[in-house]
């Protein structure tokens, strides 16, 4: 059965690395072995502590919090979680189950910096990504003129045209020469031809939300599509 031999709450950065350091030599006393191996568990596979681990030579194993949460399971029932606990988790981890668990390959600095780069870039990515979908449902809901006017809600000019007039109204007062400018700044081929077409499809008419002032109700539907009805939502036409 393990023995706990310590337990502290590090701070960040190099104090808290140090003080590590002296809490594993600490047990070794006199005799410290410079082939001793340290095993340590932890919930991550990168971050400065990670690599400042690894450079002092210790065997780090990244442990999936699923396993960890597994693990605790099998010992706990109360499902209560704690930075101590999940600590004592992991150290229990290492000491029982530490050959069904697969250390970290010790990369060249080089290479962790690609993880870096790599993981920065897929991160800008997912998040351009949210902001789009966010964009397109906002979109979907009050302006969807935009949606079949601009093929690329990313590019330039669509993001140009859309500061410009970022309502329906204002958009469908855009003239042909504003867009033509707007795609030429975005070195666009045939602006001319495809401005004709961006403007036809900001002036048709679409469902959207009807245009309020502060303070002031709903505009009721135009004479000729519908009146409005306490038993629904009130929309409109914009052209």
């Amino acid at each position: 059965m393990g023995q706990v031999l310590g337990r502290a709450k590090l701070p960040e950065g190099v104090a808290g690395i140090a003080r590590l350091h002296a809490m594993i030599g600490e047990p070794l006393g006199d005799e410290q072995d410079d082939d001793a191996t340290v095993a340590v568990g932890i919930e991550t596979d990168r971050g400065p502590w990670v690599q400042a681990l690894i450079a002092a030579g210790y065997q780090i194993y990244a442990i999936n919090p699923l396993q960890v949460a597994r693990y605790r399971e099998r010992h706990s029932v109360s499902g209560a979680k704690s930075d101590t606990a999940d600590a004592h988790v992991l150290a229990d981890m290492m000491r029982t189950d530490r050959h069904l668990l697969r250390p970290i390959a010790d990369d060249s600095v080089q290479a962790e910096a690609i993880k870096v780069l790599t993981r920065a870039h897929m991160t800008m990515i997912w998040e351009g990504t949210r902001y789009l979908l966010r964009l397109r449902h906002a979109l979907r809901e009050f302006f969807p003129a935009a949606l079949v006017a601009f093929d690329d809600l990313t590019a330039v000019d669509t993001l140009e045209l859309l500061g410009a007039a970022p309502d329906p109204a204002s958009a469908a007062a855009l003239t042909i020469e504003q867009i033509t400018g707007a795609l030429r700044h975005a070195r666009r081929r045939n602006s001319a031809a495809e401005a004709e077409v961006i403007v036809a499809a900001l002036r048709g008419e679409y469902l959207g939300q009807p245009p309020t002032e502060p303070g002031q109700s709903p505009v009721p539907l135009e004479d000729g599509v519908g009146r409005t009805s306490s038993r629904g939502p009130t929309c409109s036409y914009s052209s």
